[in-house]
């Protein structure tokens, strides 16, 4: 008697394990199951918000905007002031082959400054709102120097490097005058690098760029003015304007990076390492950013 109610009692909470387990499947494969709609053709939403850091979930965005004969054309959504320059040129790099493919428009939010703006070049056209924040074309590199306060506390650091410049911008000592100017001229090989997008994209004589990229940010309507962006408009003018383009009235939209849900951030393992990584760059190499 006691044996059998142990049997049904495990039954029961088998059940209830059961149950869950199929619940938490459905959750997270709802938002993917609601992209699976292939019926009417649609617009493919790409949101860049914060800082860019890493690229491997915008590229395999683009990748699957590329895939899709679904999707007829994609409007990127940038509120980013920028990032690292390896994240946004790889990001950019895969916007433009999208663009051979199908049209890609660019609607500018809040800001879309530096690496933002980088990566709006990409756009077969580009919107912003009269207030947005723009502009900022330049690279800087920023290293912590922690020497004094690291003296204070009696650490000192001992390096042993396999060349002279293996430890530039370690956060133990200060740069020293042949590493400063080391680091400058990269930072000026990768403006020129900047410079040379923007004058191509936007078809502008690259002296004109050059005056314009020292690194000073610009209101929508200023940048339209000085030909860095083309309409003036929010999310919902672009979205319409590329419906023209298209030639469609009734489209559907899909956006990715799909939004991830409770469970999947919960179990997720990579979000909890990227500060790690950012603060790995900072402290083993230099860190060049478009921001």
């Amino acid at each position: 008697m006691k044996r059998g109610w142990f049997t049904r009692f495990l039954t029961f909470l088998g059940g209830i394990v059961f149950f869950i387990l199929v619940l938490f499947l459905l959750l997270a494969l709802l938002p993917l199951i609601k992209s699976f709609d292939y019926g009417k053709p649609k617009i493919g939403i790409l949101e860049v918000k914060g800082l860019i850091v890493e690229a491997e979930e915008y590229l395999s965005a683009v990748k699957e905007f590329m895939s899709r004969s679904d999707i007829k054309g994609v409007l990127v959504r940038i509120d980013s002031p920028g990032g690292a320059i390896g994240p946004t040129q790889e990001v950019y790099e895969e916007l433009k082959k999208l663009r051979k493919l199908k049209p890609v428009y660019v609607s500018m939010g809040g800001i879309s400054a530096s690496g933002g703006y980088y990566l709006a070049l990409a756009g077969e056209k580009i919107f912003a709102n009269p207030g947005t924040i723009t502009g900022s074309i330049g690279v800087l590199i920023e290293i912590p120097n922690l020497e004094k306060l690291l003296d204070k506390l009696g650490i000192k650091g001992e390096v042993i490097k396999s060349g002279e410049y293996k430890d530039t911008g370690t956060i133990f000592r200060s740069l020293t005058p042949k590493e400063r100017q080391y680091l400058e001229d990269k930072v000026k090989q990768l403006h020129q690098q900047f410079i040379k997008v923007v004058a191509m994209e936007r078809s502008l004589p690259i002296e004109k760029v050059e005056v314009l990229a020292d690194g000073r940010i610009y209101t929508g309507e200023e940048a339209k003015k000085l030909g860095l962006i083309d309409e003036l408009g929010n999310y919902h003018t672009a979205l319409e304007e590329l419906k023209k383009r298209l030639g469609l009235k009734e489209i559907g939209v899909i956006s990715l990076p799909r939004k991830k849900s409770f469970w999947e951030r919960l179990l997720e393992e990579k979000s909890s390492l990227r500060l790690e990584k950012l603060l790995e760059s900072l402290s083993y190499q230099p860190f060049f950013l478009m921001k």
